[in-house]
């Protein structure tokens, strides 16, 4: 994910976030402590979701319906835990930071993962495709 952040936009994902969330004081350093925790996290979520779409890259072409189910149940479970951690962040950085931090950071996290999973997508072949 931080690859493709850097390919397109020429920085760091960190670096963009603080272009697009101005906060002062102690709003500022609670945001980034526990934007830290949340990138953690996220790039563990992330190790899995690159994993799965290596597994999927090297079974394309055997893929039955058990496997294919497998996979998309697992796919579908790394969204939910990925939605889930953008809300439980949400709720720690609105308490810490304000409602507009909070929702400036669902934002840019929307955002950038929309476009990431956008390029993805469009670099690997849908299900059945090559068949």
């Amino acid at each position: 994910d931080i690859d493709f952040i850097q390919a397109m936009y020429g920085k760091e994902k960190k670096d963009i976030v603080a272009g697009f969330i101005k906060l002062e004081g102690t709003q500022k350093d609670a945001f980034w402590k526990l934007y830290d925790e949340y990138e953690t996290q996220r790039k563990e979520l992330g190790k899995k979701r690159v994993s799965l779409l290596e597994r999927y890259a090297a079974n394309y072409g055997t893929m039955d319906d058990a496997s294919t189910d497998a996979l998309m149940k697992e796919m579908n479970a790394l969204g939910l835990k990925t939605d889930k951690l953008i809300d439980t962040y949400y709720g720690k950085i609105k308490k810490e930071s304000g409602v507009k931090a909070a929702a400036q950071f669902v934002q840019i996290e929307i955002y950038l993962l929309s476009v990431v999973r956008a390029t993805i997508l469009e670099s690997i072949p849908f299900i059945g495709e090559l068949d």
